[in-house]
């Protein structure tokens, strides 16, 4: 594997937020879980989604995307191993009801049956000290604690952050409680996005970098899009990436949003048309708002960015917290 040049040389010129997340537990309440059972499960998932199911053990868990036959994302999950043999998804909730359906629609003669299983799990973010101590603590790395299951994410910079996973009964997790904006923040810091309703079918994985952070196995078999997801890969011709960006004004915390999912992001380089979608967004302590965004690489290059319109609220970009592989 290979990092980009450019990518390392670009991100090492940008500046990087010194935003202190608190550490505590917040609730994921805007997340979702489908569960698969039987004896197909594996092999099932494994042949729909970008990354291999078929290898994963109880020590780890994946992220993935769901695409459709021309490649663009139509959710993300990360997926694990559950309890009772249970194959976990967990998905943004407002995807949740369509995807579910749609995936059932191939189960065909597999011995597998799907369902929603929100009801059934608690979903909680832990970040900083509130983390669980884990034998590994690299991205990806599950662990059963207890009676819940926890996922090490990629970190927030220099913040630690977990996905964990109970019944619904049981208790929440023993730290101080963090509020939904904190973890959304860590969320952009981490500069993984979360496909959600706005954003269906607009981008091909390597628009959000999902081959640079264990998102995309490029050896796996076919499923849903792979021709698209390969050719974006290997013939160069992939021209959008998911950034990290700041507006350069602050605004009052109970103001309306500035930047919202799905808005479209203009540069000064070619103010005519749109170079760019926001695709996950957060507010600071500060009164700044950061989104995960996807940009054409040429506008990014460019710099002289704004929100909503080619006038709109400025924009910085900030660094990523990975690198970008150039080769797989």
């Amino acid at each position: 594997m290979l990092s980009d040049p450019n990518a390392s040389i670009q991100s090492a010129a940008l500046p990087k937020t010194d935003y202190a997340l608190p550490s505590g537990a917040a609730p994921l309440d805007h997340l979702g879980v489908i569960a698969l059972t039987g004896p197909d499960s594996a092999s099932f998932i494994h042949n729909q989604l970008t990354n291999d199911f078929l290898l994963l053990d109880a020590h780890h868990a994946r992220l993935a995307a769901y695409c459709s036959a021309k490649g663009r994302m139509q959710a993300s999950f990360i997926g694990l191993h559950g309890p009772h043999e249970q194959l976990l998804l967990i998905c943004s909730r407002d995807l949740l009801a369509a995807t579910l359906k749609r995936l059932s629609m191939f189960v065909l003669r597999a011995k597998v049956k799907l369902h929603d299983a929100s009801g059934e799990y608690a979903l909680w973010g832990l970040m900083g000290e509130a983390c669980i101590a884990l034998q590994d603590s690299a991205a990806w790395t599950a662990a059963q604690v207890d009676d819940a299951h926890v996922i090490d994410l990629y970190p927030a910079h220099q913040t630690r952050r977990q996905l964990w996973i109970g019944a619904a009964n049981s208790a929440p997790p023993k730290a101080p409680l963090c509020s939904t904006a904190d973890w959304a923040l860590g969320e952009v810091l981490s500069g993984i996005a979360t496909i959600s309703a706005p954003v269906m079918e607009a981008f091909v994985p390597q628009m959000l970098n999902y081959e640079s952070v264990g998102g995309v196995n490029f050896k796996k078999g076919c499923y849903p899009g792979q021709e698209v997801v390969a050719r974006s890969q290997f013939r160069g011709t992939l021209k959008r990436r998911a950034y990290i960006l700041r507006t350069l004004d602050s605004w009052e915390v109970a103001a309306s949003p500035v930047l919202m999912v799905g808005q479209e992001l203009f540069s000064a380089s070619d103010p005519e048309q749109s170079c760019g979608t926001v695709v996950q967004t957060a507010q600071a302590p500060d009164g700044r708002w950061l989104c995960i965004a996807s940009l054409q690489t040429q506008a990014a290059d460019s710099g002289g960015l704004r929100a909503a319109k080619p006038d709109g609220p400025a924009l910085q970009m900030l660094a990523l917290p990975y690198a970008l592989l150039e080769d797989i």
